[in-house]
C-alpha cells in the first residue's frame, strides 16, 4: 500500500476550514485544518461560544460513524472549551457537531487514514468469479443499436447507444466524440451515476457525454445509465421504474452473488468499456472513469476489474466496505448488512462487489473526494478501499461535507479547494 496524498491549500484552509461556526457564534476549531491526523498526533477539538442568547447548547460526538451518540447539553462557556485533546494509536474518526437552536453545524476527523482495512475477508474464488464473468460476457457476441442524435456542439457527434449484455438489460448511454479525429489519438472518458432511477441525477444525457468529449483536446466520451434504461424517455417512464421493478433495486439478489443486482450493473460498464476500446480514435493508454456517490462507487469497481482503467475521479464514494455495519459502524452505500437478510448468505455475495476488495492491487490513478461527516458513504470504508490500492491517490478532504454540501457558508471554499482542482485533474488528464 503507497501513500495517500492528501490536497489541501494551506492559505485558504487556514483561514476558513479551521473554524466550523454557526453566524460567526458558535465555533467548532480544529489543531489541523484539513481534519487528517498522522498515527500517533494530537488532536485538539474546541468549542468557542460568543453572542448566543441561549445559556446551554447541544453537543454530540461520534466515533467510527457507529451512530450511537446522543445529544447532550453543555453550559455555555465563556470561553473556549476543549472537547477533545487526545492522541490515537488506532484508525479512527469522530465527528462533533453542535446545536444552538435549529442550527447544527459539524465538522469531523480521521486518524490514521492509511492504516483503514476492509472489514470482510475477500473471498478466496474472488478472481477466479470475475475472471469468468468477463470470459463470459466476452464470450457474447457483440450486437449495438446506435441512433445519432442532434448535437448542438460543431463539430462534434453524438448517439444514443445500446450494446447487448448479460443478465436482463442491456447498456444503454449516450455516446459522444469530435467529429474526423484521428485514429489513435483520443482518450476515454466515462461517466457513471449516482443512486436513483428517476431523479435527474439519474438520466443520462447528451449534453453530458458532449460536455466531457469536450474536454482536454478531446476525447471519446460515454454517458451510461446505471440501470440499462431507456434514455430520453418521459418523465412517467423513470417514475414507473422506480415505483416498480427498480424499487430498492440495492436490495435485489442480496443473498445470491450471481443474481446481484450490482453484478448487472457492473457488467453494464464492463461492456460499455468494450465498446469504447474498440474505437479506433481510442489512444490505447487513458481510460478515465469518473462518478459521485453510486457513480464513484462504479468509478473505483471499474478501476478494479478492468486493468485499462488508467484513472478514476471518484466523488464521495459508496460501495465501499459494506462489512463495516457488522462492526456496529456505517458501512459503504447501501449499507447491506442492515437489510433483513439471511446475513450467513450476505457475507457469500456482496464481498464480491465491494470496492473495499475489487481495488486490491489496482494500479489506476485516483482522485478520491471525501466527506470527514459523510454518514452514507462513511471516510472510514473509503480509505480501507482506496489503501488496497498501488496506484497514486489524491484524497480531497472536507472536514464539513456531509454525503452532500449542507452547510452551505462553505460553498465558496469548497468550489475553489475541493471542486476546482478536481476540475483541473480532469482537463489535464485529457490534454
Amino acid at each position: 500500500m503507497n501513500k495517500i496524498k492528501h490536497l489541501t491549500l494551506a492559505a485558504v484552509f487556514t483561514l476558513l476550514a479551521v473554524f466550523v461556526s454557526l453566524a460567526q457564534n458558535v465555533v467548532l476549531k480544529q489543531s489541523n485544518a484539513d481534519g487528517i491526523y498522522s498515527k500517533g498526533e494530537k488532536v485538539k477539538v474546541s468549542l468557542l461560544v460568543s453572542e448566543v442568547e441561549t445559556d446551554s447548547i447541544l453537543v454530540k460526538v461520534d466515533t467510527n460513524f457507529s451512530g450511537k451518540a446522543e445529544w447532550k447539553p453543555i453550559k455555555t462557556p465563556g470561553e473556549e472549551l476543549v472537547l477533545l485533546d487526545e492522541r490515537f494509536d488506532k484508525p479512527r474518526s469522530m465527528i462533533f457537531s453542535v446545536k444552538a437552536g435549529d442550527v447544527v453545524t459539524s465538522t469531523g476527523f480521521v486518524s490514521d487514514p492509511g492504516g483503514f482495512s476492509p472489514a470482510t475477508k475477500r473471498p478466496k474464488d474472488f478472481d477466479r468469479y470475475w475472471s469468468r464473468q468477463k470470459k463470459e460476457l466476452r464470450a457474447l457476441p457483440v450486437e449495438i443499436e446506435s441512433v445519432p442524435v442532434v448535437s448542438e456542439v460543431p463539430d462534434f457527434i453524438c448517439s444514443d447507444v445500446e450494446i447487448n449484455c448479460l443478465g436482463p438489460k442491456p447498456a444503454r448511454g449516450y455516446f459522444a466524440k469530435p467529429e474526423n479525429a484521428a485514429p489513435g489519438s483520443l482518450p476515454i472518458v466515462l461517466y457513471l451515476h449516482a443512486a436513483g432511477v428517476k431523479g435527474h441525477w439519474c438520466l443520462s444525457r447528451a449534453e453530458t457525454a458532449l460536455k466531457y468529449a469536450q474536454m482536454g483536446k478531446g476525447a471519446l466520451s460515454f454517458d451510461l445509465n446505471a440501470h440499462g434504461m431507456l434514455n430520453g424517455q418521459p418523465q412517467e417512464y423513470y417514475d414507473g421504474l422506480e415505483e416498480g421493478e427498480l424499487n430498492g433495486y440495492w436490495e435485489l439478489g442480496a443473498e445470491n452473488r450471481d443474481e446481484n443486482y450490482f453484478r448487472g450493473m457492473y457488467l453494464r460498464f464492463l461492456r460499455t468499456l468494450d465498446f469504447l476500446c474498440s474505437q479506433p480514435e481510442w489512444d490505447g493508454k487513458r481510460i478515465l472513469v469518473i462518478g459521485e456517490s453510486q457513480g464513484g462507487g462504479q468509478a473505483l469497481a471499474a478501476a478494479g476489474l478492468d486493468h485499462r482503467v488508467s484513472a478514476a475521479v471518484a466523488v464521495v464514494p459508496a460501495m465501499c466496505d459494506f462489512g463495516r455495519t457488522l462492526n456496529d459502524e456505517a458501512g459503504g452505500w447501501p449499507k447491506p448488512f442492515a437489510f433483513s437478510k439471511d446475513k450467513d448468505k450476505m457475507l457469500e455475495t456482496y464481498p464480491y462487489f465491494d470496492a473495499a476488495h475489487l481495488l486490491k492491487g489496482s494500479k489506476a490513478t485516483l482522485v478520491i473526494e471525501i466527506g470527514l461527516i459523510d454518514y452514507t458513504c462513511p471516510s472510514t470504508g473509503i480509505y480501507a478501499a482506496i489503501n488496497q490500492t498501488k496506484g497514486e491517490k489524491t484524497v480531497l478532504v472536507t472536514p464539513y461535507r456531509a454525503h452532500a454540501l449542507e452547510q452551505k457558508e462553505f460553498q465558496k471554499q469548497w468550489e475553489e479547494t475541493i471542486y476546482q482542482p478536481r476540475l483541473d485533474f480532469i482537463n489535464d488528464y485529457l490534454k
